[in-house]
């Protein structure tokens, strides 16, 4: 197993190092000027704004050659510091991200875990339920083929706007202060649900068909109709196919994280969701690098600490691949 971990860990060391380059590499390669966009928000004259575009360019050390400004930002990024905001400027980055990460998790974990076994669960029970799954399983089919964006503009324009019944706007009222009251809690869970449903509903589309299509493959496998042949209860042969069902739906999460993460961000985008999405939209806008990288870095970090983790739970669930391991 050390063996095993410490090769998954060199690829996901290596896949960082590539990701983090990539991030770095991007928004150099955008069009306009950081500096000059956030002088231009000053209004000055035009010596003074020559002057300070001088003095800032040399402070974010833009001025610098490409190879020194990399070299650089893996210096200041091992020692925690994502560099200074020129649209938020003087604040860190890495004070904005902190702000803006309670949004994702509060967002994300729920709609990721709670799709993944709503899915899984649905799907399999409407595998052996003829009547559901020509019925109900069909919506999902239209589920999983919508976009977050288009399911997040339809949720806000239903129960918004014609309805009335919820938020479609922040994470919480503007006129209220941020103490944890219960009011300000009520305020956060309303304008929480139409960004959660918009990702519960296509993730949940998605895991109940791969899970329905996987019962219904391990129902025809061999050892099924073996077990069956032996005069083994139906339950009992659903469950292992149950337990060999959910292992490449195991593998579909970590592969599927990615695409969570980007529905997430245009989702917040809809919502104007305070979260990691809106940041990285407006600092696009403003040609501000550093919180884009910043922004751009969470989520490398997180997805591969989410996908390490699923590595972790494979091996628990899968005791093959503890076999495996002892044959190393």
């Amino acid at each position: 197993m050390k063996r095993y971990f410490g090769r998954k860990l060199l690829i996901y060391v290596i896949t960082f190092f590539l990701a983090v380059t990539i991030d770095w590499l991007i928004p150099r390669l955008m069009p306009g000027d950081p500096i000059q966009n956030m002088l231009a928000r000053a209004a000055l004259n035009a010596n003074a704004a020559e002057r300070m575009y001088t003095y800032y360019t040399h402070a974010f050390q833009l001025d610098l050659p490409v190879w020194q400004q990399y070299l650089s930002f893996w210096n200041a990024l091992l020692h925690g510091d994502l560099g200074i905001s020129t649209y938020l400027f003087p604040t860190p980055v890495v004070d904005i991200i902190k702000a803006a990460v309670p949004f994702d998790i509060f967002l994300l974990l729920p709609a990721i875990l709670l799709s993944w076994w709503a899915g899984n669960k649905f799907g399999a029970y409407a595998a052996r339920t003829k009547r559901l799954d020509n019925t109900v399983l069909p919506i999902a089919y239209l589920l999983t083929a919508t976009p977050y964006m288009w399911l997040g503009i339809l949720l806000a324009w239903v129960f918004g706007i014609i309805l009335g019944w919820l938020p479609i706007a922040g994470a919480y009222s503007y006129t209220m202060g941020t103490d944890l009251s219960w009011a300000f809690v009520g305020s956060v869970l309303k304008h929480w649900i139409l960004p959660f449903l918009s990702l519960f509903l296509v993730g949940f589309g998605g895991w109940a068909i791969g899970m329905r299509n996987m019962i219904i493959y391990e129902l025809e496998a061999d050892y099924s109709h073996y077990l069956e042949a032996l005069g083994a209860p139906r339950k009992l042969i659903r469950k292992y196919a149950f337990r060999n069902a959910i292992l490449p739906q195991l593998s579909g999460l970590a592969l599927q994280l990615g695409v969570i993460v980007a529905g997430a961000l245009v989702t917040e985008v809809v919502f104007s969701y305070p979260g990691i999405g809106y940041l990285i939209l407006s600092a696009i806008q403003n040609q501000d690098y550093f919180l884009v990288q910043g922004c751009f870095l969470f989520i490398i970090i997180g997805v591969l600490l989410a996908n390490f983790l699923i590595d972790i739970a494979f091996v628990i669930v899968d005791p093959r691949t503890r076999k495996g391991m002892v044959g190393e």
